[in-house]
């Protein structure tokens, strides 16, 4: 029996702990309380942020699209009625927007970027190599376009205006200018100044847009060369003229032949500059987690015994670049024969049905293979996608204007009948290679290890404490053994390499030959008297400058592919 002061000394810790239990249960719905406040506030401010970033790509959008609207009615106006806006109009707005735009780009490179916590993030997957090569490739060749257009001008100084020679000035700060800033900071996601920085994004990118259709609809200088030669053919046989004619004619054959070579340049640049500055808009202000960089185990570039791709590919580029030769010193002289024409089109008659079969193999091996299509959101993917299904409208509109041409005119002739069977096929083979490069790159790479392989090893194994280095470890182990498992080339694997490394090769070749040389499309003169000198002359610098595009953008689609078989 307890004493009664044992037992109040024994009720004491009882109720002590009873009101300790009482105030932890009163306490105990505070706690979800307090952090569904914070949870609330939080997702307010993220509203708030993504909010904030579409009302900036909104406006800076609006800019663009009405700068865009302007410069169009201008150049609109100065085609259909060059009287009342001339020219010299269209120059002035275009110089106005380029100093405004090489301003904005030299205060990036020297103010935004340089203040802090500016830049925290770059975007691993945007500006790869290719783009950034082409960029300074077509860049340099649109800066020589100038300089060969400011020495044709010199050379016609005494009857020409020297205003003129300021606006080919201009341009090449700005392309100098465009130029350096993109391949520096392509990659940037900027965290200040955003607003700012979109408008200028933008403004720059609706300058580009209008040098391209400015480049696409003006034919101007294409007439006063082809005038300057009439006339002189008119003084060589003795009869008079009122053209003015340059004084020294080498040089002036060497402006000529480099303006008209290097023309479509100017028209790829301004391409390649409008999707880079798209890609920096849409990077502005966006925040990337540590590990969203390029995959640590992605595997570099080897032939991995793949024999027949790359000798079938290297034949058609040896032979592409004989027929390419070969046209090229026959375009030199003052007229071209139809028979190189008819080797040229027959090159691409005979490639053509090699790509699209090869394509259509591929895709088919894509459906019977065992790797899973890559269902999660990739915006950069979205973007490949995007171009190169635009970028495949170029060369497929060509073809069919030409299809129309050949069968209302002539389809019986030997000349003409390759021209039809070459658009034809060519829309074949773009269709085709178009859905074997997006099958391919929804597919999951062979060095991303699967969620099912790695839940398969945790339930294997069970859970046990360690470091993280040991965590690490074990994922490096089992990232191996997946890649060891299926490493070996089975024959739908080896498959997959060779048809992509054989039409990475072929896209070379047709990529080299339109971007390098004079364009038969525009020299064999059907479609120009089918359609008429200017309309044909905008349909082919509004598609060829986009078909060179799409086989520089398929090369790099053709690489992912090839790796990630």
């Amino acid at each position: 029996m307890a004493t009664p002061e044992a037992q109040a000394t024994g009720e004491a810790p009882a109720k002590e702990n009873q009101v300790a239990l009482g105030f932890e249960q009163t306490r105990a719905p505070a706690s979800p309380v307090e952090r569904s406040w914070l949870a609330r506030h939080f997702s307010l401010l993220q509203r708030r942020d993504r909010q904030a970033q579409k009302a900036g790509q909104l406006f800076s959008g609006l800019l663009a699209l009405n700068v865009v609207l302007l410069g169009g009615a201008f150049i609109c106006s100065m085609v259909f009625n060059n009287v009342a806006v001339t020219l010299g109009d269209v120059w002035i707005l275009l110089a106005a927007l380029k100093v405004l735009s090489a301003l904005w780009l030299l205060y990036y490179t020297a103010g935004t970027t340089r203040q802090p916590h500016a830049v925290l993030h770059r975007d691993p997957h945007a500006g790869p190599v290719w783009v950034r090569g082409s960029l300074v490739l077509f860049g340099s060749c649109t800066v020589c376009l100038n300089v060969f257009r400011v020495g044709y001008d010199v050379s016609h100084i005494r009857c020409k205006s020297q205003l003129e020679l300021v606006f080919p000035a201009i341009e090449v700060v700005f392309i100098s200018v465009q130029t350096w800033v993109l391949w520096k900071h392509c990659k940037d996601c900027v965290q200040i100044q955003t607003n700012f920085t979109r408008c200028g994004l933008m403004l720059t990118l609706a300058t580009n847009l209008l040098l391209w259709l400015l480049a696409v609809s003006n034919d101007s200088m294409h007439h006063e060369i082809e005038a300057e030669l009439s006339a002189l053919m008119k003084k060589l046989s003795g009869n008079g003229t009122n053209t003015c004619l340059c004084l020294n004619i080498t040089m002036c054959e060497v402006f000529r032949k480099g303006y008209l070579m290097l023309y479509p340049f100017s028209t790829e640049y301004c391409l390649i500059c409008c999707t880079v500055l798209f890609v920096m808009w849409r990077n502005v202000g966006r925040c990337l987690a540590p590990a969203s960089g390029a995959p640590p185990g992605a595997p570099s570039f080897h032939l991995h015994g793949a024999i027949f791709g790359p000798l079938l590919g290297l034949l058609v580029l040896v032979a592409g670049v004989c027929v390419f030769v070969l046209f090229q010193i026959q375009a030199s002289g003052p007229a071209i024969a139809r028979q190189y024409f008819t080797v040229y089109y027959a090159f691409y008659v005979a490639a053509l049905p090699a790509m699209s079969l090869a394509c259509l193999a591929g895709t088919a091996i894509h459906g019977l293979e065992e790797r899973e299509l890559d269902t999660l959101k990739n915006p950069t993917r979205s973007l490949d996608v995007v171009l190169l299904i635009g970028a495949a409208l170029g060369q497929m509109g060509i073809s069919y204007f030409s299809i129309v041409a050949i069968v209302a005119t002539r389809p019986h002739e030997l000349l003409n009948c390759l021209i039809l069977a070459y658009s034809l096929l060519l829309i074949l083979q773009h269709m085709a290679q178009n859905l074997f490069i997006i099958e391919g790159l929804h597919r999951r790479p062979l060095w991303e290890v699967t969620p099912e392989s790695l839940a398969g090893k945790w339930e294997a194994e069970p859970p046990r404490r360690g470091s993280l280095l040991e965590l690490g470890q074990d994922l490096r182990r089992a990232s191996l053994a997946y890649i060891h498992s299926y490493s070996h080339l089975n024959w739908k694997r080896r498959a997959l390499k060779e048809i992509s490394l054989f039409l990475i090769l072929c896209n070379i070749t047709l990529w080299m030959m339109p971007a390098f040389g004079i364009h038969p499309e525009f020299e064999n003169g059907l479609e120009k008297d089918f359609y008429g000198y200017r309309t044909w002359f905008t349909v082919v610098n509004f598609g060829l400058p986009l078909g060179v595009f799409y086989r520089m953008h398929s090369v790099g689609g053709l690489v992912e592919v090839y790796l990630g078989a």
